[in-house]
């Protein structure tokens, strides 16, 4: 997902870096946004995921702490580590979608500046 997340902004950067129309510049923000829709689809689900295992998580701490068992440490400790697992996970999903609102920002901005450009030519 990372590599993803990754691909996709760099190809944004790329494709803002170089003069296209207004056309074209339509063409990426309407791509753009869909990558955006299918991305926080993506962090609810991995946020859903995080809080139910975190949620088991102290379910299993609270009865460990009431039933000492063996078995009861190593659930907590495997659901510890899978909690630590998805909110690293969901942090860099988070930050990521971040990046690509600045960048849906730019194409906007750059967007304006094209049809003030157009409106001056007429």
């Amino acid at each position: 997902m990372w590599k993803y997340l990754n691909d996709h902004e760099k190809s944004v950067k790329t494709r803002l870096l170089e003069d296209i129309s207004e056309k074209e510049l339509l063409n990426l923000k309407v791509y753009h946004q869909k990558q955006i829709q299918f991305m926080q689809h993506e962090r609810l689900i991995h946020l859903l995921v995080t809080l139910f295992m975190a949620l088991f998580l102290l379910i299993s701490l609270g009865f460990s702490m009431v039933v000492k068992t063996w078995t009861g440490a190593a659930l907590c400790i495997l659901l510890l580590i899978l909690v630590s697992a998805y909110i690293i996970h969901y942090f860099h999903l988070e930050n990521g979608v971040q990046r690509w609102y600045g960048l849906s920002n730019e194409i906007d901005r750059r967007l304006e500046i094209t049809t003030e450009k157009l409106e001056k030519k007429f």
